[in-house]
């Protein structure tokens, strides 16, 4: 059975993470789609290890379902095979910035020219119409402007940078919903539009979903940050032999909690007594279960959580994730064979759709591997193929 997004074409010209993560998602849902790629090709090819050249496991990880064509840009002919394949395409993704597209003649102008009903999603570090429009960004720049590194500072003593692509993972999924309800409403209406998807306003909406606080009133009543998340006591808790993740979060827990480590003394306390008064005085709260946590071993924890229905688990290594439980029973580590990378692992996807399965129905595909056989579906003679070749406005894959 198909995917969900089985016979839409999307015409990706993104790289890095944030446009490949968005275009991804779209190939797993059953979207057909043509990376078109640089000569000198995406630059997460590069970063290793890899057992090839241009072939990094970043990018074999974010990239999957995807067939790639490599064009030069910079010459007419390129642009002129990049035009004739949005004809046929339903979605054109680009994390170029925009004033780059119009030098390039693949402004949403100029695409939608050849095809008035096509989705243009453009992914940029910030909106059109402020002073930083145009402005480079990257996933660091991006975490720090949306206020991530003070959110670390206030818990951990100094501004760290989260240790995941977090604007950029984030920035593709919402690029990914926006594309999806772009399609919905020209599924309805026959019209294709103009997207622009920005870094700094969606992390910020990000961050300040949990963390506008007082601010949300106007005049503020209070300071901004949710403090539970702030906590400096907030986190893994240390028990004699290892840690310990869990959250005891509504009054029913609580009080089975108290009553199983056989301190139901606390149930009266008032710092702890009701939702509202443990937020107020969670930082006591947390330093309190740090020091309880840290009396028994981490299984006689899980069993007595479990027991009572709060949720918790063991402090996972990420060596710890590859060989979890539940990830083995379901298949969720996936191997394959690669033609060039030979046996690699990937994860499954995650979503599950009962009637038109995602499925990973092609590798990361080698640099250019498909120019060939993208230029002929796209109607090219032979001929033609060859001169594109000739002039580097086209480059194919070669195997040696």
């Amino acid at each position: 059975m198909s995917g969900p997004l089985d016979g839409v074409r999307v015409l990706d010209l993104t790289a890095v993470l944030m446009g490949p993560y968005a275009t991804q998602i779209l190939g797993d849902y059953g979207a057909e789609v043509i990376k078109v790629e640089a000569p000198d090709g995406d630059v997460m090819r590069d970063v290793g290890p890899m057992r090839n050249p241009r072939m990094g496991p970043i990018f074999l990880n974010t990239n999957r379902n995807k067939r790639s064509i490599v064009l030069d840009l910079k010459q007419d002919a390129a642009r002129e095979v990049v035009l004739r394949l949005a004809t046929q395409a339903d979605v054109f993704v680009c994390n170029v910035r925009p004033q780059a597209m119009a030098r390039l003649g693949l402004s949403p102008a100029d695409v939608q020219a050849v095809n008035p009903a096509i989705i243009y999603a453009s992914l940029v570090g910030f909106g059109s119409g402020g002073p930083y429009a145009g402005r480079p960004a990257y996933d660091d720049l991006i975490q720090g402007m949306a206020g991530v590194p003070s959110l670390m500072a206030q818990m951990a003593g100094e501004p760290r940078y989260a240790p995941l692509t977090i604007a950029d993972r984030t920035v593709g999924l919402a690029a990914a919903n926006a594309i999806l309800a772009a399609l919905f409403h020209r599924e309805r209406t026959g019209r294709g539009q103009a997207l622009e998807i920005p870094m700094f306003e969606t992390m910020v909406q990000y961050s300040l979903a949990d963390h506008l606080g007082g601010a949300t009133f106007e005049p503020p009543l209070g300071p901004m940050g949710y403090q539970r998340l702030l906590a400096p006591e907030r986190k893994p808790y240390r028990t004699t032999d290892g840690y310990l993740c869990v959250l005891i979060y509504n009054d029913r827990q609580w009080a089975a909690f108290f009553d199983r480590i056989g301190r139901g003394d606390l149930k009266r306390d008032p710092r702890f007594a009701d939702h509202g008064s443990r937020s107020r005085h969670v930082g006591d709260l947390y330093g309190l279960l740090g020091q309880i946590i840290a009396t028994r071993s981490t299984a006689e924890w899980v069993e007595l959580m479990r027991d009572a229905d709060i949720p918790c688990a063991p402090l996972n290594s990420l060596d710890d994730v590859l060989t979890d439980e539940h990830l083995t029973a379901i298949g969720f580590f996936r191997e394959q064979d690669h033609p060039s990378e030979g046996r690699i692992r990937g994860m499954d996807v995650a979503a599950k759709f009962a009637s038109t399965p995602a499925d990973i129905r092609r590798h990361a595909p080698r640099l250019g591997e498909q120019t060939l056989e993208i230029l002929r579906e796209t109607g090219y003679d032979s001929a033609a193929i060859d001169s594109l070749l000739s002039t580097g406005a086209a480059i194919a894959h070669s195997n040696s």
